[in-house]
């Protein structure tokens, strides 16, 4: 089985700061640092250091930084399949504040323009025992046209519907698994709360939602449940939350494509996303194999499996 991941990769410049500045306000960094990032790329990161065989499609410019962004990526993943548009290559700037609370600025000239159906041979390379993993970064219609393909095909299909474009209206006909975090999940559903707001995940044609909740964990319902199962998270102190999500999303779809079930992918997942925001950066923070190894024993310790 392989993980195909579609979606962006960039430059992430992070900047440390007490807080964040006003309207106006100048303030100086206390740190800075640049490194590998874009959703795309940290859930692909992500997945293959779970040990499952990972292809990542992206788009990169043809300059200096796309050029970065293949050296970052070498020796991450199985397969790189990286298209060259002449475009520049994304970029993020990320402010971290001083209890680890992120805001993040983002250029996504190559994946706006990233159009996987024509630009790639992704449509010929997904098989049926296939995980395919799209999220927000991408245009709607490219990233709907890919799942469909998936589906078609007989693929499982998991999407990270972040970021939302303003008004989109997503079609989840086609998602096996949809991925949003609490504030995404009420903007989707128009609910006020994560369990009203998954059960309208479903009713929208998702076969599971998660709904992640921050240092709560996260939520799981699907449409074999009743009710939803809540997996707490344990207590951290956090350094820096950009990419935790993304750890949750690549680490899940790893897990899955191995067999694990949905629920233990999960489980490993919520606690991989808690240690990644005790480390600084996007992709730098993502756990590796040992990491994994001391977590799946955790929670054999803890019964929890």
């Amino acid at each position: 089985m392989t993980v195909h991941v579609v979606g962006n990769a960039c430059i992430d410049t992070t900047f440390r700061l007490p807080r964040f500045p006003n309207v106006g306000e100048t303030l100086n960094a206390s740190g800075h640092s640049q490194g590998l990032g874009g959703k795309g790329a940290n859930q692909a990161v992500a997945a293959a250091r779970t040990g499952a065989s990972v292809t990542l499609w992206t788009a990169v410019g043809r300059d200096a930084d796309g050029l970065r962004v293949r050296n970052m990526l070498d020796g991450e993943i199985t397969a790189l399949k990286i298209t060259e548009l002449d475009r520049p290559t994304d970029c993020s700037t990320i402010a971290v504040d001083a209890v680890g609370e992120n805001m993040i600025l983002s250029g996504i000239a190559c994946a706006e323009a990233f159009d996987p159906m024509h630009q790639t041979s992704l449509a010929t390379e997904v098989r049926p025992s296939d995980v395919v993993v799209l999220q927000g970064n991408l245009s709607l219609e490219a990233t709907i046209s890919c799942l469909v393909m998936a589906r078609a095909v007989g693929a499982r299909t998991i999407l990270n519907a972040s970021p939302l474009a303003v008004g989109a209206v997503v079609d989840l006909a086609c998602v096996d698994v949809v991925i949003v975090n609490e504030d995404e999940a009420m903007s989707i559903s128009g609910k006020t709360t994560a369990q009203e707001a998954a059960s309208v995940l479903l009713e929208r044609g998702a076969g599971s939602a998660v709904v992640t909740l921050g240092a709560r964990g996260c939520l799981l319902l699907s449409d074999r449940q009743s009710h939803p199962i809540v997996i707490a998270a344990p207590v951290v102190t956090v350094v820096d939350s950009s990419g935790a999500g993304d750890v949750l999303c690549g680490v899940f779809a790893g897990y899955v494509s191995t067999g694990m079930s949905p629920l233990l992918a999960l489980t490993i997942s919520v606690r991989a996303s808690a240690l990644a925001v005790t480390r600084e950066g996007t992709t730098a923070s993502c756990p590796r194999p040992d990491d994994f190894a001391d977590i799946m024993e955790t929670i054999r310790l803890e019964k929890k499996w």
